[in-house]
């Protein structure tokens, strides 16, 4: 059963893959390092008190821009537990996934979400609940095979478990 909660940090529309991870950091692989960085420019409140399990919610069109994947890589190691949004840019989409960060797309949370507010998240159910508001929202549940890619911490490591 995947479950998070977490407080929700608020972003817009079209938030590009350079303001999830500046470009100026793109000569770095080291996933923590990544996550120092992560939204700095979009946010930097977000870099200093952002907590294990919080969550990003978001507008239309999350993670456009390049096709990188060290923009899933930094907000996983950042310790976001899922992101919200209203739609994902595809290739973030299949990025998150591969990297085992779970997005979940549901307008209604979007709407029904302020920034700071306590979120529940079950993936299994695809419910959302705010827990400041008591409005619970639905979402389309993660299909099973999608969620052991993101149990084993992304699709190479779930081929690796699969093989042995």
């Amino acid at each position: 059963m995947m479950k998070f909660r977490g407080r929700a940090w608020r972003f817009g529309s079209n938030i590009d893959t350079d303001a999830i991870i500046p470009a100026r950091y793109l000569n770095v692989s080291d996933p923590e390092e990544l996550a120092r960085h992560c939204m700095e420019d979009e946010n930097p409140k977000f870099v200093k008190e952002v907590k294990q399990g919080d969550i990003i919610i978001a507008d239309s069109n999350f993670g456009c821009g390049s096709s990188r994947e060290h923009a899933p890589i930094a907000i996983k190691a950042k310790g976001i537990s899922c992101v919200i949004a209203r739609s994902f840019a595809r290739i973030f989409y299949r990025n998150a996934f591969n990297m085992g960060l779970p997005i979940i797309e549901s307008g209604e949370a979007v709407d029904g979400t302020e920034d700071g507010h306590e979120l529940e998240v079950d993936l299994d159910r695809g419910e959302i609940r705010n827990e400041m508001t008591g409005r619970v929202f639905k979402s389309s549940p993660i299909p099973p095979f999608m969620q052991r890619i993101i149990d084993d911490g992304g699709l190479m490591e779930h081929i690796a478990r699969r093989r042995n």
